[in-house]
């Protein structure tokens, strides 16, 4: 299966300079917005989650926020044209639950997620595999949501 087929076309996105309370709008349904460049490319996301802590941690009003200022600029994204198993595999490395889907000149054609993905799955039966398996996604869920917490170690001697 591709991406085209499992993917949500015409996404939501913003631009640098949008502000958080306008961006805030925009994602009300699915968290996420991918963000464009004036030459139209996607050049990274921003979360609910960034727009949160991105507010949390300013003394400002959400309208005097860019989107610029709080945004990752690391980019994960996927092509229509990926498997379907190379997005998941993109969404683990990258520790992120959505993935812009670009073309090869950077544009933005939709967006996939792991729950557009869960929703495509099937569970595996006796004696046949399907393309894309329940346990599959439930994998890639689990290694995203995999809790990174640093180990304290005591020191000897210490009571």
């Amino acid at each position: 299966m591709k991406v085209k087929d499992a993917m949500m076309g015409t996404p939501y996105y913003c631009q640098l300079d949008t502000n958080l309370g306008s961006a805030t709008e925009l994602m009300w349904v699915c968290g996420f917005l991918p963000v464009m460049d004036a030459n139209g490319k996607i050049v990274g996301v921003v979360t609910d989650r960034d727009v949160c802590i991105g507010l949390g941690t300013r003394n400002r009003l959400p309208g005097d926020v860019t989107v610029r200022e709080v945004m990752s600029n690391r980019l994960f994204a996927c092509s229509p044209e990926d498997d379907v198993h190379v997005a998941l595999r993109t969404m683990e490395e990258g520790g992120v639950r959505r993935l812009p889907v670009i073309v090869q000149n950077g544009t933005l054609v939709g967006v996939i997620s792991v729950d557009d993905l869960l929703l495509r799955a099937e569970a595996p039966g006796i004696g046949r595999q399907p393309e894309l398996s329940t346990e599959e996604v439930a994998r890639t869920c689990r290694a995203i949501d995999q809790r990174r917490v640093p180990q304290i170690v005591l020191a000897r001697g210490a009571a």
